[in-house]
């Protein structure tokens, strides 16, 4: 049976990632781009998905992300990311519809010195993370068919990322200096996506109170530095420059950054029997999309 998703986000790298997937698993996806939809309005998106039509799953792959921005914008993160996903799973739950929606590592302030599980404790340290945490709690306490995929260092073959920055510096000679304090998971969108399409049929049966539902940690396998990350990105693509691993006061920014904010991925391993692959993997084929 042909599954059908109405998605929020059409040009983020998730969002790209589940369209370019999609029609392989016999998928159809209505996508609504921000010409479509304004997520600053809530009233706006509870309409989109009160005026859908059929749909099968509701997916949130729109954001705002930009970290440093939102410390002077964070009006505008808050209505993006936290009452828009309220609005959407206000209206899920009206239509009886699940929601996927995607939330970020920096709801947690990385001084835990272990991986995060998704029951550890939340204390973002920005902006952005304050939005972000707002969000899930909204959808979770909203839609009893909702469920939240953290990700962190998302990478892809579009966009601008870490990973696009990195190979955008492979043909400079002097030493490139990279934060080396900050470790995490990084996350394949294209992984991302399909781990939600492949449980899309069994999230479009499933009733409320089922364990599909809830919050889950979703990235590749592997904790890695920026710095180690990037090293190993130059190596995969055939060289780079040297690289100078520095703290990241180093770099002052608007937003503080929580420096170890690895995602714990046993629930993903154990209750949903998907193992991620390593991040090396991962970054090798989005790496040859790319060059492709």
């Amino acid at each position: 049976m042909s599954l059908r998703i109405l998605q929020f986000g059409a040009t983020g790298q998730i969002g790209r990632a589940l369209l370019d997937q999609a029609t392989a698993r016999d998928i159809e996806i209505v996508a609504l781009d921000r010409t479509r939809v304004d997520l600053r309005s809530s009233d706006a998106v509870a309409r989109a998905v009160r005026e859908a039509g059929p749909v099968d799953l509701v997916v949130n792959a729109a954001a705002f992300t930009r970290v440093d921005d939102a410390e002077a914008a964070e009006d505008e993160a808050f209505a993006v990311n936290a009452e828009a996903p309220q609005a959407m799973a206000e209206a899920c739950a009206r239509r009886d519809l699940p929601l996927v929606h995607f939330s970020t590592d920096y709801v947690f302030d990385g001084q835990k010195g272990a991986p995060y599980a998704e029951d550890d404790a939340t204390r973002p340290l920005n902006a952005y993370g304050r939005s972000k945490l707002a969000g899930e709690q909204a959808v979770l306490a909203a839609c009893p068919r909702a469920l939240v995929v953290r990700v962190s260092w998302v990478f892809s073959p579009w966009g601008s990322n870490f990973f696009s920055w990195i190979l955008s510096q492979a043909g400079r000679r002097e030493p490139l200096r990279i934060v080396e304090d900050q470790v995490g998971r990084a996350t394949s969108a294209l992984d991302a996506a399909a781990f939600v399409l492949d449980l899309s049929p069994r999230l479009a049966a499933a009733p409320a109170g089922d364990p599909a539902f809830g919050l889950l940690h979703f990235a590749n396998a592997g904790a890695v530095s920026r710095r180690a990350f990037a090293e190993e990105l130059f190596e995969l693509a055939g060289g780079g420059p040297p690289i100078e691993g520095v703290a990241s006061a180093a770099f002052p920014a608007a937003a503080v950054r929580p420096l170890r904010t690895e995602l714990g991925t046993d629930r993903l391993e154990q209750e949903f029997l998907a193992p991620p692959r390593p991040w090396r993997e991962a970054a090798l084929e989005v790496l040859t999309r790319r060059k492709g």
